[in-house]
């Protein structure tokens, strides 16, 4: 399973971002849980989620900041 592309998350809206960003700390926080139990079948998970999670907040970073810097030039 290749890692997602980042342009993949660019094409998501606001909504979807956020949405994507919750369900990835939840199966963090359930990969983490497994772990600590030895039942986790599948370590390279963390890598994929963590790498997505970071791909998402990276967007909705850049979208804030071009958001907010638009606001700044209309005043």
């Amino acid at each position: 399973m290749p890692l997602p592309k980042i342009s993949e998350a660019r094409n998501l809206s606001d909504e979807e971002i956020v949405a994507q960003i919750v369900a990835l700390k939840k199966q963090l926080f359930q990969l983490r849980l497994q772990k600590a139990t030895r039942q986790l079948e599948k370590p390279h998970q963390f890598k994929h989620a963590r790498h997505q999670l970071a791909q998402l907040l990276t967007v909705e970073h850049e979208r804030k900041a071009a958001a907010q810097s638009q606001s700044g030039a209309e005043e």
